[in-house]
């Protein structure tokens, strides 16, 4: 497997589709380097994926702060020597309507989703660059395949990341591998600990209840995208309930 002892960072690594990921890529041998904004989170998945034996090490990281984000690549480069993935999946979605105008948390996301995502890929590029050779992994959403209500600003700032790794893509080099992973409905909790509109995360928890998939699902298809040969680019993987529309 290619997948062995690369070095991948994994954000928003202390719960669901992050955590999912960061033991299935430790199964599969790789070094696993996770971020998240509560430390305690990401020290008991590293402790984890060591209790299975497998590698990790973690550094507390708010994506929305681009030094963390350097300082969490630097981690990597550290503690293994260098890094060939990083796996940008920290996202918030307190979804609204816009006449609810909670602008707070339309800023919050362009913040995390969009902005951190960016930081991740601004921190990595100059180590691809030295290495000529590397893998940005950005997980996007369904949400910015199919335009619901109440989805808007998510939605949008899901597309504007879409856009810009898609124009990543078209720039990188032979060393570099770009891919977009775009989860449906996922039984992660992100409704109780993101959406703060009550009726809004009721419905959300009850749709997922219905119909949601393991983020084990979101992890094997980011396995997949790096289990692959060097001159292999999975460029866009869509990873859904098969009941979702």
């Amino acid at each position: 497997m290619t997948i062995q002892n690369k070095t991948v960072i994994v954000t928003g690594a202390g719960r669901g589709i992050g955590r999912a990921t960061a033991r299935h890529l430790a199964a599969c041998g790789a070094r696993l380097v996770l971020g998240a904004r509560t430390e305690p989170e990401i020290a008991a998945v590293a402790a984890e994926i060591k209790a299975a034996g497998g590698e990790a090490a973690y550094r507390a990281t708010d994506v929305t702060r681009r030094s963390e984000l350097t300082a969490l690549v630097d981690r990597a480069c550290e503690r293994f020597g260098g890094l060939d993935v990083i796996v940008s999946n920290a996202g918030i979605g307190p979804i609204s309507r816009f006449d609810a105008l909670r602008v707070d948390d339309w800023d919050a996301m362009i913040d995390v989703n969009l902005k951190g995502t960016l930081y991740g890929i601004a921190a990595a590029l100059p180590v691809f660059a030295r290495q000529e050779s590397g893998h940005i992994i950005n997980v996007l959403s369904t949400a910015g395949l199919q335009i619901l209500p109440t989805m808007g600003v998510y939605a949008a700032t899901k597309n504007a990341l879409r856009t810009a790794t898609e124009a990543l893509r078209q720039e990188s080099g032979q060393g570099l591998r770009v891919t977009e992973v775009s989860p449906g409905f996922v039984d992660t909790g992100f409704a109780d600990f993101s959406i703060t509109d009550p009726e809004l995360k009721a419905a959300i928890n009850k749709r997922k209840d219905e119909l949601a998939i393991s983020p084990d699902a979101i992890a094997r298809a980011v396995a997949f995208a790096i289990d692959q040969p060097e001159d292999v680019e999975i460029g866009s993987i869509v990873v859904r309930p098969t009941a979702q529309h």
